[in-house]
């Protein structure tokens, strides 16, 4: 892992990039159990450069981009403001080598940071699907709680998948002082 992460905001050039990232990490197999979903959701997954595109390009909109010391690609996580109090973290992905040693709390804990520091957010949200224990367990241990409230799962994108009818996203709050 490399001990030394640089950050830096992605350019549309990172798009190509970052979509292969963010795929490549989602669709990796973890052999944690409950960590990923057990409904083949992680090898479907797909997602577009022009969506990352999209992303970048928006009006309070960004994708933090974490490098080693020599620029090599190792993590990424989407950020939004939404107002003047909250911002929505989104995409957060770590390279499937890198793994398991702690860099997805170094981005996330980056990405708080950032949105303090910018935009002067006090409140963050992101979800997680109502599947995914570990992951759920690993948000609240990086301080994130649950608000109650949950967002629809868009099935349409995998039809052909038996999926629970009660999959969803379980939406999470992280407030600063």
């Amino acid at each position: 892992m490399a001990n030394e992460l640089k950050f830096r905001t992605a350019t549309p050039a990172d798009a190509p990039q970052l979509q292969q990232l963010v795929e490549s990490a989602f669709r990796a197999t973890d052999t944690r159990a409950d960590w990923t979903d057990n409904l083949g959701l992680s090898s479907n997954f797909r997602i577009q450069v022009d969506d990352i595109l999209a992303i970048i390009t928006k009006p309070d909109n960004v994708m933090l981009m974490a490098t080693t010391q020599h620029d090599i690609l190792v993590g990424t996580i989407g950020t939004s403001k939404r107002d003047a109090e909250h911002a929505r973290l989104f995409l957060l992905a770590v390279d499937h080598t890198q793994q398991c040693g702690g860099l997805g709390r170094r981005i996330l804990a980056y990405a708080e940071s950032y949105g303090q520091r910018t935009w002067g957010v006090t409140c963050f949200g992101l979800n997680a699907l109502s599947n995914r224990q570990k992951l759920i367990a690993w948000y609240a241990r990086q301080g994130y709680e649950e608000t109650g409230e949950t967002t629809p799962f868009h099935r349409e994108k995998y039809e052909g998948l038996a999926l629970p009818s009660d999959l969803c996203f379980i939406e999470f709050e992280k407030q600063f002082a």
